[in-house]
Formats: structure tokens, C-alpha cells, sequence
């Protein structure tokens, strides 16, 4: 248990500029102190004490701002910056090293029952607001771009952005789609409209003209 804080104690220093000292992130970062409340909902959980496992993510939830189900399973290192906001369900896991920011929902759709909410690999980033919806799974080493929501796998070493959510890139190299639109080079449909009244009107122009001869 020891181990387990003063590794993830390392790991806020080595990803939160901001955090001064060992005994500033213990006693005032939010997001330790949701994750070790929640390590004992999880053990009381496990052991058929779902009520006191309530209890425990319930009082963490009011105190932090941050909601872990108890069913939930988290791994080691576990960063969460600022915090507020987050939800994470029931049958959620989420792997070593990762960081997650405030507003992010690891949640359902409604739709399926058993397993209901994501997988998360080890060393994903999940930036502010997303959400990630329903049993799929995110890749190792992946980025989820704020305010993106996921409703479909996302391989590992990728970076997903939008509503819904796109793979933009995979190791580093960009991922081109069919149909996608050039937002910088597409045609202006003013411009296209304008042309288009010109040619009638030549046409127009010529016709009279032979009708004059």
C-alpha cells in the first residue's frame, strides 16, 4: 500500500507542474485522495460489503467532487488533474500511468447490459470533458483530445478528437479518411454559385445574339 501512494505520488510530481511537494499532493490533491478512498471501496466491494462500498465512494464523491464506483477497477499511478466532475462506472477499468482531467465520464450508453463502460489501456491521456461511452477499448499509449466523445474502439499509440470521435493519428502519422473535407482549400460555394449564373448568362447573351442575326 505504501509502495502503490509513494509511486503515484512520483507520478503527479513527474505530470503536474504545479504540484510543490510530496506532502501537498497527500493532504490537498483531490484526485489521490478519491483514488485511495476508492482503493477501499473496491476492497469492500470485493468482499460482498456493497452497502459500506457505497458508502465510502459516496462520502469521497461529496468531499472531491469525483465519482468512482466501487466496481470500478483502477491501476497503479493513476493521475487525476483537478478532478472535478468525473465520473467513472461500474464496470470501467483503467490501466498503469494514466492521466485523466476534469469532466471526463467513462460511462454507458444505455444499451448494454454486463460489461457497460470502457476498457482504458496503460498510459492514456484523457483530456477535459471527454467521454467515453459504452464497452469499448482504448489502445495503450493513446490520446483522447478534450471534449471528444467515443463510442468506438481506439487502437493503441493513437490520438482520437471530435463528436464523435476520430482516429487523426496512429504512431505519429496522420490518418487520412475517404470523404474528408479540406477545411483550408474547399471550394467556396458562393464563389461556385456566382460562376454558375455567369455561364447562364453568356449563354443567355449568345442566344440573343443569334436571334438578332
Amino acid at each position: 500500500m505504501f509502495d502503490d501512494l509513494r509511486e503515484t505520488i512520483s507520478a503527479y510530481k513527474a505530470r503536474d507542474p504545479a504540484a510543490r511537494s510530496s506532502l501537498e499532493i497527500l493532504l490537498l490533491y483531490p484526485g489521490i485522495k478519491a483514488v485511495r478512498s476508492h482503493r477501499k471501496a473496491h476492497w469492500c466491494y470485493e468482499h460482498g460489503l456493497t452497502f459500506l462500498a457505497r458508502l465510502i465512494s459516496q462520502r469521497s464523491r461529496r468531499r472531491t467532487g469525483i465519482e468512482i464506483h466501487p466496481g470500478a477497477q483502477i491501476g497503479k499511478r493513476l493521475v487525476i488533474d483537478h478532478g472535478m466532475g468525473i465520473v467513472i462506472g461500474e464496470t470501467a477499468e483503467i490501466g498503469d500511468d494514466c492521466l485523466i482531467y476534469h469532466g471526463v465520464t467513462l460511462g454507458g450508453t444505455g444499451k448494454d447490459v454486463g460489461k457497460r463502460h470502457p476498457t482504458i489501456g496503460n498510459n492514456v491521456l484523457i483530456g477535459t470533458g471527454a467521454k467515453v461511452l459504452g464497452p469499448i477499448t482504448v489502445g495503450s499509449n493513446s490520446r483522447i483530445a478534450a471534449n471528444s466523445v467515443v463510442l468506438s474502439e481506439i487502437p493503441e499509440d493513437s490520438t482520437a478528437v471530435g463528436i464523435p470521435a476520430k482516429v487523426v493519428r496512429i504512431a505519429g502519422q496522420k490518418v487520412n479518411f475517404v470523404g474528408e473535407v479540406d477545411q483550408v482549400n474547399m471550394t467556396d460555394p458562393v464563389a461556385m454559385e456566382l460562376a454558375a449564373l455567369r455561364r447562364e448568362l453568356d449563354e443567355y447573351i449568345r442566344a440573343e445574339e443569334k436571334e438578332k442575326k
